[in-house]
């Protein structure tokens, strides 16, 4: 090769790797390697809602969507073991004894705050707390009362854990009480039935949810870093996923960084289906989302669909027929 041809040859290499990154600019967001998205929840209203609202944008935007409901620990081993990707559901700091060993270990990463402020301790009904139980220190004052009974929701669910340990440790003074599990409906029916004759009851009660306004209730004081938080039981929540899953997947990333979700909204939707039995969790969050459009505008600013369209107007074409 002349020296005139291999001058000529490395300035046009020169040019073309200069041109590297516009031609890439101009090509587009990087796609997401993954076809399907396996979302992972637990039976709580607040939960599902959250989870049936992200499988439903996933299958608009193109990409296979499911939601598998489970106990709080095989939700962390699904995502450890590659069987699920996302949880929209981790409830801090109450649920750090079952999710910590995971961040540790690396397989599940703690991704973002999807709702900070809410709830989540002992509750008791306000004729309850009116009659002296305001504070942990207080059940065991009022054991006759109570029947040496705290009612939870289902078994091995990270609350229970609590309850379980503050009895076994004989926190407060409980180790002569009993934990008694339940569902969350099963647990709010007995609490309303105890209600309507002002019998006395210690129950598992959380913010956002509609039994903050179908129940006249107080949650308790004195929650302790060993217990349900330092803080009276307020918690942030967060969206895990399986380790490689934001690597894999730019676009979700970007997605799942701002799939959050304000409180009132959430209170809003818990109450419309308290009040309309008929209605599932997924069709009263899409009624809610069709009023507040600027919130899925939030929700999709910047992310794309699966083949890399514009996400937002593509959801808005398809919300309408999600209800059919």
């Amino acid at each position: 090769m002349t020296g005139i041809a291999r001058t000529l040859l490395l300035t046009l290499l020169a040019a073309l790797m200069l041109a590297a990154p516009a031609m890439a600019d101009e090509a587009g967001p990087a796609l997401d390697t993954e076809d399907e998205v396996r979302f992972v929840s637990v039976g709580w209203t607040g939960v599902t809602i959250k989870t049936e609202i992200g499988v439903a944008i996933m299958n608009c935007l193109g990409y296979e969507s499911s939601n598998t409901m489970v106990s709080v620990p095989i939700a962390y081993e699904a995502m450890a073991m590659d069987e699920a990707d996302v949880f929209l559901g981790n409830w801090m700091p109450s649920m750090a004894s079952i999710a910590n060993p995971f961040f540790e270990e690396g397989t599940v990463e703690n991704y973002v705050a999807n709702m900070p402020g809410a709830k989540y301790t002992l509750a008791v009904p306000t004729y309850v707390a009116e009659g002296g139980l305001t504070h942990f220190k207080d059940i065991a004052k009022y054991a006759d009362k109570l029947d040496n009974k705290i009612y939870g929701i289902e078994e091995g669910n990270d609350g229970n854990l609590i309850i379980q340990e503050m009895i076994d440790k004989d926190m407060f003074d409980l180790a002569d009480f009993e934990l008694v599990p339940s569902s969350e409906a099963g647990m709010l029916s007995q609490v309303q039935s105890y209600a309507r004759n002002e019998k006395w009851i210690v129950f598992l009660g959380w913010a956002p949810h509609s039994m903050n306004e179908r129940i006249d209730m107080t949650y308790l004081k004195g929650s302790t870093s060993e217990t349900f938080g330092g803080n009276d039981g307020t918690a942030t929540v967060y969206t895990n996923v399986r380790d490689g899953f934001l690597d894999d997947n730019p676009n979700l990333a970007k997605f799942f960084k701002q799939f959050t979700f304000p409180i009132p909204m959430m209170n809003q939707i818990m109450t419309t289906l308290h009040e309309d039995s008929s209605l599932k969790p997924r069709q009263a969050a899409l009624r809610w989302l069709e009023k507040n459009p600027d919130q899925y505008a939030e929700w999709l600013d910047g992310v794309t669909t699966k083949d890399g369209k514009p996400a937002l107007p593509v959801f808005k074409d398809c919300l309408p027929t999600l209800k059919k």
